[in-house]
């Protein structure tokens, strides 16, 4: 079983998905997570041939969805609380899309 700080990951998993309940919240995460997640591995390859704006407006963007989501929830961000739950959004967003 994957923890996490020593709790179950499902328990983070949990935790995350009840400051995510508005569906607009749930749609700009279901997009932004992986805009975030493709563009860090994408800056590796993009940079040094001189794409570095592809990963750049990936990132942003990605994390403009999430703080709007949020801003919608009213609930701040759960990494504001605890900064290893931006180690769990990808972790929700597989186990949401159902690959996880």
């Amino acid at each position: 079983m994957a923890t996490l700080g020593g709790k179950p990951m499902e328990e983070w998993i949990e935790k995350y998905g009840h400051s995510h309940q508005h569906p607009v919240n749930r749609w700009c995460h279901t997009f932004g997570i992986p805009m975030i997640a493709i563009s860090l591995p994408l800056a590796l390859v993009a940079v040094p041939f001189g794409y570095w704006q592809i990963p750049v407006a990936l990132f942003v963007a990605g994390w403009i969805l999430q703080f709007v989501g949020h801003a919608v929830e009213g609930e701040p961000p759960e990494f504001f609380k605890d900064w290893r739950f931006l180690f769990v959004g990808l972790r929700w967003w597989a186990k949401k899309v159902g690959l996880g």
